[in-house]
Parts: structure tokens; C-alpha cells; sequence
């Protein structure tokens, strides 16, 4: 290349590569904008209020906790996050209503977020099991009794937070005033039913467009839903021929859209996505705890109130296996409500409904 022609190419290079420096400082310095926006937006004012981020000592290692709400004095919710991994501190804008009548406690557990960041996976990875996790759980619910004054603290857990909850509530039930599930895991049968409805939508989208390979195939499936290495191969093959919508595509409500929210940045951001693929290589499939275990095993017997709140139209965790398992549970007391309509993930794409549960059935249980 002549000597003239490579100057330009370089000058060219250099010049696209400062568009670029500039066009991502912008991008960079409209996102803090927008944050602190949203930190004004979501600002705890009241002075009876609390807005706290922290690390606390858990189970040996640094795990992070966000504590919000409007008044000290109102219940203490630990909301117990599903996933495996999947810290809910980045969608959950929509729970700004919720602190006018909880302290609401956000935990990022053991393999999640920023817990997952502090410690790294080389520490962790001996340590990812359902027991320590238990564990963690019992002892972040002791320090928030000591830490926010309440005898009893009320524990929401939603997927597999819903069976760690379980789990925790079970072992210490002297901590809490109630339990809350939502879409609940009961364990195996959680899953083969979740199989089976997937099997029914795909051969329902095959028949819609006439593809007679994509119903030959399931046919076999449909007459026998078991889950096993081949029919999973068979129903992932199918679930993107045929677009089956994914588990993730709901509409998250909130006023903040979650690459916006205030005090996480684009490392907390890595650490999440990093998190929720190292929570899933020890905490799912057919080797996990959710698979091999079932809470039925723990008793059915719960001394403190239980809610279940389900969404009817919770395709990923079917209501049916936990509503089976509620009605055959003891407690003091006991609600299950359906909400029509509501996905797996009420509690994020319709958190005022869910807000008018947890107001309605679980807050006259849970002395200031």
C-alpha cells in the first residue's frame, strides 16, 4: 500500500475510533443523567424512613443487602429472589408503593450479584448449597431482627426463592410472622408439569401452522410428557422453530427501566448476568435440589401463617402442584390467592396487584 494510502487509513481509523470514544462517553453520560433522575425519583424522604446498601457478614462471606422503606415502624419483607442468581435489585422500581407499608429487604444470595462479585467463584463454588443457603437465609433474618428492632419478620419468596424460603421458614419458623409464596416449587412435579404445558402450547403452535415434522415429533411426547435428555432436545428444537415466547418476555412495571436504576452500575451488571450462570450450573436441572428434593419431604405441618399468591396463567412454575400442596398443609392460618391473568413474574410486571395481596392477607398478620 502506498506510504500516502496508509496515512489516510490510519487518519480514517484514528477518527472512527474518537466518533466512537465520544459517542460512548455520551451514551455513558446520559445513563448517569437518567440515574440520577431515577435517584430522585426513588428517594426515601420520610424521616421516619430507612434507605440502606450494605454488605453484611452471612454464612462466612460478604453477601449485600438494600433495606428501604418509609417507616421504620411498619413490617420488616424479605423478599427471597428467585433465579437461581437472579438478584431482583435492578427491576424493582415497582415496589416504591410497597415501602409506604414495608420495610422491603433485598438480598443478592450466595452466587448472586454483588454477593457473587465479592466473593468470586473459586470461593463460592464449594459453598453453593441448598443447606448453606438455608443457612444464610436464617442468619440475614436474625441480623434484620436486631438491626431494624422486630421480633418477626415476614419472608416472600418467588421461584426458587420460593423453595429456599420454604426451606428457611421451615428450619426457623420462630423468625417469622408469615410466609409468602409465589410461584411456588414444590419440587419434581413442579417441573413435569411446566413439561407438560410446554408440549401442549408447541403442539398447538404446530397445528396452527400446519407443520406436520414439528407434530410428528411431539406426538410421541404428547401421549407420554416425561422429562427425559431427549424429549427436552425435542421440545427446545421445536420451542425455536415454532417461537414459543420465552419465560422472560413479560412487561416489567415500574417507573425507573432497569438500565437506569440508581447505584448499579455497568459492573453490577456483568456480576449479574455472571451470577445467574454460575447459581444455575450447582442450584438447577435435574441435578439441582428443586429437582431431586420436594418440600412436601419437610412436613406439612407450618406453625406460622402461609400465603401462596399464583398467577393462573404462571407457565414456568404451574400453579396446580402448589395449590395441591397448600391444600394439604397445616397452619394457623392460610390464604391462596389466584391472581387471572398474572405470569410467573406478578410480582415485577403487576406489583400493585400483588401489593393489594400482601396488604389485604399478609400485613394485618404482621405486627408493627
Amino acid at each position: 500500500m502506498p506510504r500516502t494510502a496508509a496515512r489516510l487509513v490510519g487518519l480514517s481509523l484514528l477518527g472512527l475510533a474518537g466518533v466512537l470514544i465520544v459517542v460512548a462517553a455520551a451514551g455513558l453520560g446520559f445513563r448517569a443523567y437518567r440515574q440520577h433522575l431515577a435517584a430522585e425519583t426513588l428517594a426515601i424522604r420520610s424521616p421516619t424512613g430507612v434507605q440502606e446498601g450494605k454488605f453484611v457478614d452471612i454464612g462466612g462471606i460478604k453477601q449485600w443487602i438494600q433495606i428501604r422503606g418509609e417507616d421504620r415502624d411498619n413490617p420488616v419483607l424479605l423478599f427471597v429472589h428467585g433465579g437461581p442468581g437472579g438478584t431482583t435489585l435492578p427491576i424493582s422500581s415497582g415496589w416504591r408503593p410497597w415501602e409506604k407499608h414495608f420495610t422491603v429487604v433485598q438480598w443478592d444470595q450466595r452466587g448472586a450479584g454483588r454477593t457473587y462479585g465479592a466473593a468470586g467463584e473459586d470461593a463460592l463454588a464449594p459453598t453453593m448449597t441448598l443447606a448453606q443457603m438455608t443457612q444464610d437465609g436464617i442468619e440475614l433474618a436474625e441480623y434484620l431482627r436486631t438491626h431494624l428492632h422486630k421480633d418477626k419478620i415476614i419472608l416472600v419468596g418467588h421461584s426458587w426463592g420460593s423453595f429456599l424460603g420454604i426451606h428457611i421458614v421451615k428450619q426457623r419458623p420462630d423468625l417469622f410472622s408469615a410466609y409468602v409464596g409465589t410461584g411456588q416449587v414444590v419440587g419434581r412435579v413442579t417441573f413435569e408439569k411446566q413439561f407438560e404445558i410446554t408440549i401442549a402450547h408447541l403442539q398447538a403452535l404446530a397445528q396452527s401452522a400446519g407443520n406436520s415434522e414439528a407434530l410428528g415429533e411431539l406426538a410421541p411426547i404428547v401421549a407420554r410428557p416425561l422429562i427425559s435428555p431427549q424429549n427436552r432436545l425435542v421440545a427446545d428444537k421445536w420451542s425455536k422453530a415454532l417461537g414459543l415466547p420465552s419465560i422472560e418476555s413479560f412487561q416489567l412495571a415500574g417507573p425507573v427501566p432497569p438500565p437506569f436504576m440508581p447505584d448499579f452500575s455497568l459492573l453490577d451488571w456483568y456480576n449479574w448476568r455472571k451470577g445467574m450462570a454460575f447459581s444455575a450450573k450447582y442450584l438447577r436441572g435435574r441435578e439441582g435440589p428443586m429437582f431431586k428434593r420436594d418440600v412436601v419431604s419437610l412436613g406439612l405441618a407450618f406453625p406460622i401463617p402461609v400465603i401462596f399468591i399464583e398467577g393462573d396463567a404462571d407457565y414456568n412454575t404451574p400453579g396446580g402442584p402448589a395449590e395441591q400442596f397448600f391444600n394439604q398443609i397445616t397452619a394457623p392460618h392460610k390464604d391462596f390467592v389466584w391472581v387471572r391473568g398474572g405470569s410467573h413474574f406478578i410480582p415485577f410486571d403487576r406489583p400493585d396487584e400483588f401489593l393489594a395481596e400482601l396488604v389485604t392477607h399478609v400485613r394485618p398478620l404482621a405486627p408493627d
